[in-house]
């Protein structure tokens, strides 16, 4: 009889898990509250509208190729998509644009337009970043299980190019002088629902990711991926439970055992949380069992950003708008203190839209265009009553689309959903609606941040944004790597 292993959550941390599990003939169980796979990860879909519920940028497709030819499949065969030429659109409050491209020469010729002088730093800004990923890969490939993990000689050999003295923003004003250039290259730490100036500069990798590797839109959306993946965990002989929300952990002394849900009880020989780290561990595992990670402990953790969310069907189309537009608040560092620490809503805030079907007709009916729009906010945090805010945010929100040059939204709406910190604590269950999980501080990254062999229990795993190496669909990608790597050899013993 193959080994047991139950995923908690359908996300894409639980579906690499399982591809990679399954393949290696262990029996998965996959079990999912939501009616559909993907997690954060998923689909909106309503009236021939489509939009991607969370990560619309896929960078660094590698650690996904890697996951799929291990299980003998083609990712671009399973999923098709398009590499993004240009990539993003950045909009400065402060005047001026940048079209950025993963040319590097054709970008070199775009920061000149904004700041001559600072032009030639781009390439060397990309020569020491090449040389620090290549450093510092390892680190993430592995896990962190204690203070032995820090003293490895390939930690202490990259530990000049981790500055963990640095901010992110810090390490870009080495290379540029204008502040839209810093800017421009720091603010990838929204990804991680971090502000530049407190980002470890370690991320710099981040926006070099995006200019070495480029950007890709999966045809269909960033969903299409987690969607690709349930179907070949599902031909390699894992099975998906959907609508069946866990209710609770199960436990024999220290060891976990399975997962009750309203159908009753499921035993396994090992268990896998994807589900997100705060909300499970409070919700999921008894307090009186923890004794790192208590109710108390987990609620003084610093915890990412939300986002404010809405997400649009429109009549007519916006060719005129790139694929991914960001706008920078003016007062930027303002913005960053409101969000991450006085805990108010800022009015001339910094917003993204993604305009997919520039690339992809499916994402909407013929003739209509779906705008995805995200405006980074706080976590839930008693400042901000969202049952009050809510409609006034959604008005000021169109309003900062004319920033852009979209002044006719409005009453070109044909389909609109609207989600706050609310509704990203409660129905899809993240804690404090912290989109982007735990910070990445230092004090929260390495063996600091919840180990992928969970270090409260035997035969538990953790994947995802929770865990090392962190958020993000290329790292979770990797948690599963190494979450199922050590899954393996402990079941093996």
């Amino acid at each position: 009889m193959p080994k047991s292993v139950l995923i908690i959550g359908a996300g894409p941390g639980g579906l690499a898990s399982a591809m990679l599990l399954a393949k290696a003939g262990l029996d998965v169980t996959i079990i999912e509250k939501q009616p559909r796979v993907g997690g954060r990860t998923s689909a909106i879909e309503g009236d021939g509208y489509r939009f991607d519920l969370g990560p619309t940028f896929f960078l660094y497709p590698q650690i996904l190729e890697e996951i799929f030819a291990a299980c003998g499949r083609d990712l671009h065969r399973e999923v098709p998509m398009k590499k993004l030429d240009p990539q993003y659109q950045l909009i400065f409050g402060a005047g001026g644009e940048l079209l950025c491209t993963p040319d590097i020469e054709r970008m070199v010729a775009e920061i000149a337009k904004i700041a001559p002088d600072d032009a030639p730093q781009f390439r060397r800004f990309m020569d020491y970043n090449r040389v620090k990923l290549e450093k510092i890969s390892p680190c993430l490939q592995s896990p962190f299980l204690g203070w032995t993990s820090l003293l490895q000689a390939r930690l202490l050999a990259v530990l000049p190019y981790l500055k963990p003295w640095k901010s992110l923003h810090a390490e870009l004003a080495g290379y540029f002088k204008d502040p839209r250039l810093q800017l421009a290259f720091t603010f990838q730490s929204k990804y991680l629902g971090m502000s530049p100036f407190q980002c470890p500069s370690l991320f710099s990798i981040l926006s070099f990711l995006e200019y070495e590797h480029g950007v890709f839109h999966p045809m269909g959306g960033c969903n299409a991926l987690t969607a690709g993946m349930a179907r070949v965990a599902n031909e390699l002989g894992a099975k998906i439970r959907l609508n069946e929300p866990v209710e609770e952990v199960l436990f024999e002394g220290r060891r976990a055992v399975g997962v009750r849900t309203p159908t009753g009880e499921h035993r396994a020989d090992a268990v896998v949380v994807n589900a997100d780290f705060g909300h499970a561990m409070t919700k999921l595992v008894p307090n009186r069992l923890r004794r790192r990670w208590t109710d108390e402990t987990i609620a003084k953790k610093k915890f990412s950003c939300s986002t404010f969310m809405l997400y649009l069907g429109i009549e007519g189309r916006y060719d005129q708008l790139a694929h991914h537009n960001i706008y920078v608040a003016k007062d930027y560092r303002q913005n960053l203190d409101d969000i991450e620490n006085r805990h108010v809503l800022t009015e001339d805030t910094s917003f993204y839209v993604e305009n997919p079907c520039r690339t992809d007709d499916t994402m909407a009916p013929a003739g209509h265009s779906t705008l995805y729009v995200l405006v980074p906010v706080s976590h839930q945090h008693p400042n901000i009553d969202w049952s009050k805010e809510r409609d006034r945010y959604r008005q000021m929100t169109l309003r900062q689309l004319a920033k852009i040059g979209l002044h006719d939204v409005e009453r070109r709406i044909r389909f609109e959903r609207v989600v706050t910190p609310v509704e990203w604590e409660n129905n899809v269950g993240i804690y404090k609606g912290a989109t982007f999980n735990l910070a990445h501080n230092l004090g929260q990254m390495l063996h600091f941040r919840p180990q992928n062999r969970f270090e409260e229990f035997e035969r538990m795993y953790l994947v995802g944004g929770g865990t090392h190496p962190g958020s993000g669909l290329p790292v979770i990608f990797e948690s599963a790597k190494i979450s199922s790597r050590l899954l393996r050899e402990d079941l093996e013993r």
